[in-house]
């Protein structure tokens, strides 16, 4: 038995199905994590499942032809009512990771995952409208007029899907932000694009890493002594709001009364820490930047590892990006104290925890990088605790374009004045050690809108991004026996704060610095260099 239905109307039927029946985590998902606090937030809810719509009509737009339909509806029937009962019934989420599981799970796993309740779902949701599929007979028009009403189509949904864009871009813009993990449940784009990325994983991942250096060696001056330095990475901290550059607040207290150089024309390589975090450590510079070639290149801790330091990273954001895939990192939410962890997040107070104690073990020269949280937003008032709560009143919610924007800033100055805290806990750490070569450099990733001319948070394109994401702040300490042994003027230096710097300055700044010899140093971005009163060995 044959039933007959037009390939328009099975366009839509299709998009419906996959929409409302196929998406069930997805739905589950908004109804747990969807705040709905006022008549605005309500239209944005209703706009997503029209959204949904639109983009799953233009999907099955492209797919519903003649010799092509059939099996691919059958196809993604199957796949995605699989996807949508593991998703619902296990809470999973699909990326590459889930698919690298899949493909590596062996034959008693897979029995173990066959159930009677899977079994049943997979034939009402799947395998029932594929046979129902198999048996359509699906009426198309002549080409001519069959292309015309799909480019309709086309078109009707993709201004749907832009109009929703521009009237709800901050409800989307703010909602992703803070809970990125949705698109993973989205079906069946999320198993499509796992699977897609999985393959571009496996072959990067046979790619050799590329050694920039093999000769990399240390040379340090005749007077050298044991080094340590302490590279603290910032997080979506901006160089307006500290008020070492002049910011009217009082946002680093702290460090005011250090004896330190903030340089207050430094530009960020990214607005986004993935691009960003790995570039600050490259010897490539931004307008040279490819993340495939960084992922699968040696960095600044690779050279110093090799040339004899030993590197320690401590981690509390949201990874290394792979900068410190080949060097000794601890990962602070899964080691650090129940003092200042959660289990899934942790007060940047803990990557200070311990530091004292392991420098006094020290035998070698060591480089050590703290990888903070920072002012990681939307949700800022979740980076300090509350005794670092100064400036009220403050935006308390993830959904920070509900906020007034004095709230917006109070809550991320209060981050500002937490990171001054920590920098300054590690500064006074290092005093404690006389004896050695001691310096620290913080800096940032990248900035962060809070509101100004309608644009929050970060990431967007480096060529529209605005100053408020690119510039950052960095800060420089050293130590007596470090300015004297490495022959750097601090005076000099000071002088020259307000220059302009960039992250591409950091990884030659900084191998010189550690009197590093390498092919890769290029003088002429040490920030050091015109401030050395002796030459480098």
């Amino acid at each position: 038995m044959k039933f007959e239905i037009k390939s328009r109307r099975l366009v839509l039927v299709a998009a419906l199905y996959f929409g409302a029946v196929l998406n069930l985590s997805l739905w589950r998902y908004l109804y747990r994590n969807l705040e709905i606090t006022d008549p605005s937030g309500l239209i944005f809810a209703l706009n997503l499942p029209l959204v949904l719509l639109a983009a799953l009509t233009v999907i099955f737009s492209l797919l519903i032809w003649p010799y092509l339909a059939r099996p691919a509806l059958i196809l993604l029937l199957l796949l995605s009512s699989a996807a949508n009962y593991t998703m619902f019934q296990y809470g999973i989420f699909i990326d590459a990771d889930m698919i690298r599981n899949i493909v590596q799970t062996n034959q008693r796993e897979a029995r173990d995952l066959v159930t009677a309740g899977g079994l049943i779902w997979l034939a009402f949701f799947g395998l029932l409208p594929a046979l129902l599929v198999a048996r359509l007979k699906i009426v198309y028009q002549p080409p001519w007029r069959e292309t015309g009403g799909r480019l309709l189509i086309v078109a009707v949904c993709l201004a749907i899907l832009g109009g929703s864009t521009v009237f709800f871009y901050k409800d989307y813009a703010f909602f992703g932000r803070n809970h990125k993990e949705m698109t993973r449940l989205i079906n069946p784009a999320n198993y499509l694009y796992a699977t897609v990325r999985f393959f571009q994983l496996e072959a990067l991942a046979r790619r050799e890493i590329v050694k920039i250096d093999e000769h990399a060696r240390l040379a340090p001056y005749p007077d050298a002594g044991l080094t340590v330095f302490i590279m603290v990475v910032g997080e979506t901290a901006r160089s307006m709001n500290f008020s070492l550059n002049g910011y009217g607040r009082e946002t680093n207290p702290e460090l005011a009364r250090e004896d330190l150089i903030s340089f207050t024309d430094v530009t960020a390589s990214g607005t986004a820490t993935a691009i960003a975090l790995p570039t600050m450590f490259s010897s490539q510079g931004r307008r040279d930047f490819n993340l495939t070639d960084i992922k699968y290149s040696e960095n600044l801790l690779d050279l110093l590892q090799r040339a004899g330091y030993r590197v320690w990273w401590r981690e509390n954001d949201d990874g290394c990006k792979g900068v410190c895939d080949r060097v000794p990192a601890e990962d602070m939410v899964k080691q650090g104290s129940e003092k200042y962890c959660d289990g899934s997040y942790c007060y940047d107070q803990v990557l200070i925890e311990g530091l004292e104690e392991h420098l006094k073990t020290l035998t070698q020269d060591t480089f050590i990088v703290l990888h903070t949280m920072g002012s990681h937003g939307p949700t800022y008032y979740k980076r300090y605790p509350a005794e670092f709560r100064r400036f009220t009143p403050t935006c308390d919610t993830g959904e920070v374009q509900t906020c007034d924007r004095e709230a917006i800033v109070n809550t991320y100055d209060n981050t500002i004045v937490y990171t001054d805290h920590i920098v300054a806990q590690a500064i006074d750490i290092l005093k404690k050690f006389p004896q050695y070569e001691s310096g620290l450099l913080y800096v940032s990733d990248h900035g962060e809108s809070l509101g100004e001319n309608g644009v929050y948070l970060h990431g967007l394109p480096y060529s529209l991004a605005p100053a408020e994401q690119v510039k950052v702040p960095m800060v420089l300490w050293m130590s007596d026996h470090m300015k004297r042994s490495d022959h750097v003027d601090y005076e000099c230096l000071r002088a020259r704060k307000d220059r302009p710097l960039a992250h591409d300055n950091i990884f030659h700044s900084l191998l010189g610095l550690m009197e590093v010899r390498s092919t890769t140093y290029d003088q002429s971005l040490d920030l050091f260099q015109p401030c050395r009163t002796k030459p480098l060995p």
